[in-house]
């Protein structure tokens, strides 16, 4: 399996990338991710460094990938190598089209290939302007998935495929058994944001406007923050300089003085998505799934998220019933009077997160692993024989 970005950076795509690994190991498989990645320490054994990233600008955010003729050589010797030893049955990509690992793998790699779509972009200059050099790209994928509607619309519309549409997935059991932080969510009402607050496309202002809204008369409303970034910069989105709100804004990881947020532990995400009263996903786009909200329904909080494709599907459950609440995407009083009203409401709270509950065993790995092995299999049987390494 490739993933694209670098393991050291926490993201999507990587969290993807090692729930699927760890649930084809668990069920008896053999796997090998590479990736880029600097701290070798912190890899789990069945991840193998591609190297150092670079830090470039794509779909909207600053990714780091891994380029240049190091990474295809390193690319070419990880495919000669296979696993203990073994030559590798499948090769299984991710965003395959990102100028990265995983592109170079599709065109170094000979035999079957499947591909996952995690991005959700409408046409651009760009891509129509590498669609030449994408085209022996496409070619060589012999299964597509694709992670939603949208993301599986921008192969049917703009790269002459369809694909198979399956979710991320999240360890619903690991998320419903974690235990709150201490003090949390209490009685006085805490909402909660997990992400890069500094990428504009996460919408962080947006929920600082609506929680300064709300805090002026809540005066015990508080607002957890996990995410990686600079203390400073967080603070300097929240639009008042009233410290008796300010002082209800915590953040997680604990900062160290002066020092920038360190990327959040698992175990610290899942304890903090059990720690409040609501959850806010205030995305303004860019988005092709949502993979935080089915970790926030999994623990068990009540979700509000921006109007976007991607979150109404993780919130429809197909019975016509929502399994979260939504609000205008960017409009913070719009997103101020829903949190307003689950606020003062606890049995809709309850009734949100039980439904949430109920709906979120389709996300879980062991429904996802299994469809994708199905996907594994069919493509296995198509193109017949093992894969290998081109020649040079």
């Amino acid at each position: 399996m490739v993933c694209p970005y670098s393991f050291d950076v926490p993201g999507g795509v990587q969290s993807h990338v090692r729930g699927l690994a760890e649930a084809l190991i668990e069920r008896g498989h053999q796997v090998s991710v590479l990736a880029p990645a600097e701290n070798l320490a912190a890899l789990a054994p069945y991840v193998v460094s591609a190297g150092k990233s670079v830090a470039v600008r794509y779909n909207g955010s600053v990714a780091r990938l891994g380029l240049g003729p190091v990474a295809l050589a390193r690319v070419r010797r990880w495919l000669r190598a296979g696993v203990d030893g073994l030559p590798f049955d499948l090769l299984h990509v991710h965003e395959p089209l990102a100028p990265s690992l995983s592109l170079l793998a599709c065109l170094a790699g000979r035999g079957p290939i499947v591909a996952t779509f995690h991005t959700s972009v409408e046409r651009s200059r760009a891509l129509a302007a590498a669609e030449g050099f994408l085209q022996p790209v496409l070619e060589r994928i012999t299964g597509r998935i694709a992670v939603s509607p949208s993301a599986r619309k921008v192969q049917v519309e703009h790269l002459a495929g369809g694909g198979v549409e399956i979710p991320n997935g999240v360890a619903v059991r690991t998320l419903a058994a974690a235990e709150p932080l201490p003090g949390w969510p209490g009685a006085s009402g805490a909402i909660g944001f997990l992400g890069r607050f500094t990428e504009p496309r996460k919408g962080f202002p947006v929920l600082a406007d609506a929680y300064v809204r709300l805090a002026a008369r809540r005066p015990s409303l508080r607002l957890l923050v996990a995410g990686p970034g600079d203390p400073a910069d967080l603070f300097a989105m929240v639009p008042t300089r009233r410290t008796d709100i300010l002082d209800r804004i915590v953040v997680l990881p604990r900062p160290t003085a002066g020092a920038r947020l360190r990327a959040v532990s698992e175990g610290d995400k899942q304890r903090m998505l059990r720690s409040v009263d609501v959850f806010v996903a205030p995305n303004t786009g860019g988005e092709s799934f949502g993979i935080v909200l089915a970790e926030a329904m999994a623990a068990g909080a009540p979700v509000v998220a921006s109007d976007l494709d991607a979150f109404r599907q993780v919130l429809n459950d197909g019975s016509g019933v929502p399994t979260g609440r939504l609000f205008r995407a960017g409009d913070a009083a719009d997103l101020a009077g829903v949190l307003d009203r689950l606020l003062d409401d606890a049995d809709v709270r309850a009734d949100l997160a039980l439904r949430a509950s109920a709906s979120v065993g389709a996300f879980d790995w062991s429904v996802v692993a299994e469809r994708v092995v199905e996907v594994y299999e069919l493509v296995v049987a198509a193109a017949g024989g093992v894969l290998t390494a081109a020649a040079r």
